[in-house]
């Protein structure tokens, strides 16, 4: 029997076993795929990695923050900072129908923009961070509306639409508006902290990481997707796995989402309210250096909407192309002679309709809207199309295949569980249906959810 066994092995489980383990609980991490990662993760076509989800990390600080979500979380997981080579990101742009705004990790650079484009709300934007500053996300209470909050403060439509675009894109599961508290959250991680990534590969991130679980003595089974969580009692006793094999464990912590916990456990509530609906397809090329003239050298991430108001809502089409972000994955300080450059688009999705397709007719679909985000990307960054050399995508079906996000929704579900707790005393939920957001946010909510909840209990007894 094992003290704790995580179902899923993205982020937020592998921190959460790192952390159970360092204290000696015997923890198992049961993985469907055949990597780890979740929606972070990593695949091969060609002879060449590709990574998924990861366009870059939120929350970067310097060494000397200690307070600092960063910092805080490699502490919990008793890793150093010298053992990642990390890179900020070199500065990203908000454009929103004709306006720019450029922000990097200095949070002057985009106050400063917002005077240039927005005089007459520049105080008011500067009232409106004070408030942001002095905001506890985490203390419980009624849901509040972001944009309403930011209407108050900014009273420009435009300059609200524009600071949303980015949070909600990085990490907002509800349609049209934003839970003020994940607003604040998303504030302080992309314009107050900043944007950065290794300068490794997910793959080399994940390996890190997994070392260091294993180092404490945790297991982790891949290929090992759970059918059934078994009950009695009134507390959970185990998993049963695909190839029938039963483990038991004293406290099980899933990272499934709160709609497919519910599916394995026979929750008696309906997961249908809990189920996302903002799910995106995601395309990657890649083109030589020495083709990509055309394409800006100084831009990390580029958020873009063309239409006058924001619609961060599931699209009636296949895709919505008139907004969504483009990475380019070595835009990254002292990454960028990385060759060649792999530029991402990612895009709102309909789940429905991909789901509806025929297998002979998804990858003609695909396809067709593949080439009409590059297209679309072009209009934005300039032409690259012929000297792409190879490019691939994935679409709302196929996150659900390998992460068991139900609908595809990459931010679960627009309800919440802070507290991650369950009808069962010994089951609990981690990750981003547990409120935090981010890679940096995911695994400091399986941290959270071990540190409050399953430490302070004997269950090492």
């Amino acid at each position: 029997m094992y003290h704790l066994l995580i179902i899923g092995g993205g982020l937020s489980g592998i921190a959460a076993g790192i952390r159970a383990a360092r204290f000696g609980l015997k923890t198992l991490v049961l993985e469907q795929h055949s990597h780890p990662g979740g929606l972070n993760s990593y695949y091969f076509r060609q002879g060449r990695l590709f990574e998924t989800g990861l366009h870059a990390m939120t929350n970067f600080a310097p060494a000397g923050q200690k307070h600092a979500p960063l910092n805080k979380l490699l502490r919990q997981l008793n890793l150093r900072r010298r053992q990642f080579d990390l890179r900020e990101q070199i500065a990203s742009e908000i454009y929103f129908n004709g306006q720019s705004l450029l922000f990097t990790n200095d949070p002057a650079v985009l106050e400063a923009e917002i005077a240039r484009e927005f005089p007459g709300a520049i105080d008011r934007f500067r009232q409106l961070k004070e408030e942001i500053a002095d905001h506890d996300p985490f203390t419980p209470g009624p849901r509040r509306s972001a944009r309403q909050f930011l209407d108050h403060y900014l009273q420009e439509q435009k300059l609200v639409d524009m600071l949303l675009l980015p949070l909600m894109i990085y990490g907002n599961a509800e349609e049209d508006d934003m839970d003020l508290d994940q607003f604040v959250i998303m504030f302080r991680a992309i314009f107050v902290e900043g944007l950065f990534r290794p300068s490794g590969t997910i793959r080399d991130f994940l390996e890190l990481l997994l070392r260091q679980y294993r180092e404490f003595g945790g297991e982790l089974r891949l290929k090992s997707p759970v059918v059934e969580l078994l009950t009695g009692n009134g507390r959970v006793t185990g998993a049963l796995l695909a190839n029938g094999e039963v483990v038991t464990a004293r406290v099980v912590l899933s990272t499934a989402g709160i709609p497919e916990t519910m599916r394995l456990v026979s929750w008696a509530a309906s997961p249908q309210p809990y189920i996302g609906r903002m799910s995106f397809m995601e395309i990657m090329a890649l083109v030589p250096r020495m083709h990509s003239a055309s394409l800006p050298p100084d831009r990390t991430v580029l958020f873009y909407h063309k239409g006058a108001e924001l619609k961060y809502r599931r699209p009636e089409d296949y895709l919505d192309l008139s907004w969504g972000v483009i990475c380019f994955s070595q835009n990254f300080a002292g990454l960028e002679s990385a060759d060649p450059l792999q530029i991402r688009m990612t895009h709102p999705a309909n789940y429905s309709l991909w789901r509806r397709l025929a297998p002979e007719s998804y990858s003609q679909i695909k396809q067709q809207w593949t080439e009409a985000a590059i297209t679309a990307s072009e209009e934005m960054i300039g032409k690259y199309r012929s000297s792409v050399v190879y490019r691939d995508s994935f679409t709302p079906v196929t996150i659900e295949r390998y992460t068991r996000k139900a609908q595809g929704a990459v931010y679960g579900s627009s309800i919440k569980i802070k507290n991650g707790m369950t009808p069962w005393p010994n089951l609990y939920l981690a990750g981003t249906d547990q409120g935090f957001l981010g890679i940096i946010g995911a695994m400091l909510s399986g941290i959270t959810i071990v540190n409050q909840h399953i430490l302070k209990r004997s269950y090492a007894d």
